[in-house]
């Protein structure tokens, strides 16, 4: 594994150690932060960005990691990397010969996304993944293509389960169609989305591994899986499968960013001229899963273009969606053994909690704050009690302090979902990243790391030891807390045993 990680490309180890912030994963010098602080006495932490460290720094902190389950991850995703390789050898050794298929399978992998949506834990045993095949070269000629989706619902520890399964071959037959049996307790069907009740599942005796049992015949000699946000349903369904086209990737808005990605609706309606589902109407895996298979027969065998232009109604659709957008805030970074309830405490006004639990046992959860309108949210948020700062995008957010029922201290941070003044502030933050991106990039390679006397890298630094100290004052009023605990703990200790004396 050292030795592939060596002789990784730098972009490949700059996704690893994001997969592993993302993670919130650790290895012998703790996790990235911790690592930097303990490797580089000089600057540490206070230049975090993977993307503005050498190669060595990102190599001497990936090969810390030795859990069998961080490396078969790491693995994983240098694999992306080899397949996106194998793609443009066979590209460039047959350059008339990529099939329209091809293409969009190599336009999805080259996605910048890709790399983290797609690296599954499939090294757990109930996953399942499929075989590439040792006659690699008739793999990437295949045609044949599966669509897939999947309905969710929301279980009581927070995790998602699938419920129902659809999918459907290159002619648009439909191959499985069938509900599963969730293995926890089910606290929200989300009928109104899913189209799923109780009641559909009381018959239900499928599981996860027999769906995967009856998938695995379709997915040998090249089957390509079709989806949008495919990962999502592989996720759920525990497969872990090479050949891809998530069609959120392959295609996007004319003049948007990356991360903006349209709607499986928006899409029908732009190249097929329909709906998937009218406005208000409950999901169908089925249709879904032909309705991506249509748009990718689109490109393939119409030759529809994969840049699409925005319609008025989708831009209204858009600032519609961020008028809602400033009606949220954001806590995030709140600590597992906060309850939910004590959130009460930290926002004020009347509001609604959907909690997001975190993504790894122990680690952080959030929670969106829902308010009746957006001035609601920007007065409960100009009476939080913090230090206002913002996040790395420029959204103003607030590191609050605060002591819980219990005596102890905690904190987190609330944040606002777009920036203040402006609801379409986030569209045109987007475009003019996506207008900067290439000049923002040529200045940070100019940058030397090893000697950080410019001043962007110190505005950088002040921004992030700014942040720090914030962190360190919620750490100090978390340790006086404990310390006032620990002392009334001795204080009645000494008095019971002068009791019993």
């Amino acid at each position: 594994m050292e030795h592939k990680l060596a002789t990784a490309e730098r972009k490949v180890l700059v996704d690893l150690v994001k997969i592993v912030q993302k993670r919130g994963l650790e290895g012998e010098n703790g996790g990235w932060k911790e690592f930097l602080n303990f490797y580089d006495k000089k600057i540490g932490s206070s230049l975090s960005d993977p993307s503005r460290r050498s190669n060595d720094v990102l190599v001497a902190f990936l090969t810390t990691f030795k859990k069998k389950e961080d490396l078969q991850l790491f693995a994983r995703v240098l694999q992306c990397d080899t397949n996106r390789n194998l793609i443009e050898k066979f590209k460039q050794e047959s350059p008339d010969k990529e099939t329209p298929e091809q293409r969009l399978v190599r336009m999805t992998i080259a996605h910048r996304e890709y790399p983290i949506d797609y690296s599954f834990p499939s090294y757990a045993e109930d996953w399942f993944v499929s075989e590439m095949g040792k006659k690699k070269s008739k793999v990437m000629k295949s045609t044949r293509m599966l669509a897939i989706d999947c309905e969710m619902v929301r279980c009581e520890d927070g995790s998602e389960a699938v419920v129902r399964v659809g999918a459907v071959d290159r002619d648009l037959n439909v191959v499985l169609d069938k509900f599963v049996k969730p293995s926890k307790l089910v606290v929200d069907y989300k009928t109104e989305i899913t189209g799923v009740t109780a009641e559909d599942l009381e018959k239900a005796t499928l599981s996860v591994a027999d769906i995967q049992k009856k998938l695995r015949r379709f997915l040998s000699k090249g089957t390509i899986m079709v989806g949008h946000s495919l990962n999502n349903d592989l996720n759920v369904l525990k497969i872990d499968h090479a050949r891809v086209i998530d069609t959120s990737m392959v295609f996007k808005y004319d003049g948007a960013p990356t991360s903006r990605r349209p709607s499986l609706n928006n899409l029908c309606k732009s190249i097929l001229g329909h709906e998937v589902r009218k406005e208000g109407a409950a999901h169908h895996c089925v249709h879904d899963a032909a309705a991506a298979m249509k748009l990718v027969l689109a490109v393939v065998e119409k030759g529809i273009d994969t840049t699409i232009a925005q319609s008025v109604e989708m831009m209204e659709a858009e600032k519609t969606r961020l008028e809602g957008e400033t009606a949220k805030l954001l806590l995030h970074r709140i600590p597992h053994n906060v309850p939910s309830q004590e959130l009460q405490g930290v926002i004020t006004g009347d509001f609604t909690v959907e909690v997001k639990p975190p993504k790894r046992e122990g680690g952080f959860y959030t929670a969106v704050i829902t308010f009746n309108s957006p001035d609601e949210a920007n007065q409960a948020f100009e009476k939080v009690d913090g230090d206002l700062v913002k996040d790395r995008v420029g959204l103003p957010q607030k590191l609050v302090v605060f002591k819980l029922s219990s005596g102890l201290g905690a904190s987190l941070y609330v944040r606002k979902m777009v920036e203040d003044g402006d609801e379409n502030s986030a569209k045109k933050r987007s475009n003019t990243e996506e207008n900067n991106v290439s000049s923002k990039r040529q200045k940070r390679e100019e940058v030397n790391v090893t000697h950080p006397n410019t001043e962007s890298l110190c505005v950088d630094h002040l921004k992030e030891i700014e942040e720090l100290k914030l962190k360190l004052k919620a750490k100090e009023v978390e340790v006086q807390a404990q310390d006032t605990i620990i002392a009334k703990l001795k204080k009645k200790l000494k008095k019971q045993s002068k009791d019993r004396s």
